[in-house]
């Protein structure tokens, strides 16, 4: 249950800073209401756009959200939908994660290499979150489990493979992505402290069966200080 919370912190404070760096990028290039349009999101087919803006609007009718009633009140009989920067502090993580499929590739590469990796990369970490995020939220076991979707590893960023071989296969990999993430947007964060202290407290709890290496602390991410 710890490790969940623990978790689930890092993750959150990763899905804050994409929902921002997501929609600055794109109502700066779109406009406000610039999801509505299909073309606006070439990676997303026509269908699943229906079905993504089908879901936005139950959101909306479902939110109890101060600033979508002032909106509805105020600007309801021109827009059906609310601008950006409204919608997307309405979405899931995995509505965010459809919106950032979606999104031109250039948009993507951008708010990629903002966060230290490569759009694919990027993009495949953000779907082992969103699947590590569900299990947290409905209480799965996570400590010992095996990961049903891997997320990738940068290939010649020799922090990951050297010394130490970092997989995607289970929660080491995805503890590793967040300290890296976090190492990106909270730098002062003390959440690897955090992590470290609850593994002391848990010594009888074997890590290899939740994928840490031996000397896994000499992993060039997990050596670099907050």
């Amino acid at each position: 249950r710890h490790l969940r919370l623990v978790v689930l912190d890092a993750v959150e404070r990763v899905e804050v800073s994409v929902r921002t760096e997501l929609t600055y990028a794109l109502a700066h290039e779109q406009g406000p209401f610039g999801y509505l349009q299909a073309n606006n999101l070439p990676n997303l087919p026509p269908d699943k756009h229906r079905e993504f803006l089908d879901q936005l609007a139950r959101e909306c009718a479902n939110s109890r959200e101060h600033f979508m009633a002032h909106f509805y009140n105020r600007y309801g009989d021109e827009h059906e939908y609310p601008p950006y920067w409204m919608v997307t502090e309405l979405m899931t993580f995995g509505m965010l994660l459809t919106l950032y499929r979606g999104s031109p590739r250039d948009i993507k590469k951008r708010i990629a290499r903002r966060f230290g990796v490569a759009d694919p990369v990027f993009e495949s970490w953000l779907r082992a979150l969103n699947g590590v995020r569900n299990i947290c939220a409905h209480h799965g076991r996570l400590w010992n489990r095996e990961l049903g979707y891997k997320p990738l590893i940068p290939k010649r960023d020799r922090r990951w493979h050297d010394p130490v071989e970092v997989t995607g296969k289970r929660v080491f990999g995805i503890l590793t992505i967040l300290k890296f993430l976090l190492d990106e947007i909270a730098p002062q964060s003390r959440w690897p402290q955090r992590l470290q202290e609850l593994l002391d407290q848990y010594r009888d709890v074997p890590t290899e069966s939740m994928g840490f290496a031996d000397a896994w602390q000499r992993c060039p991410i997990w050596r670099s200080k907050n």
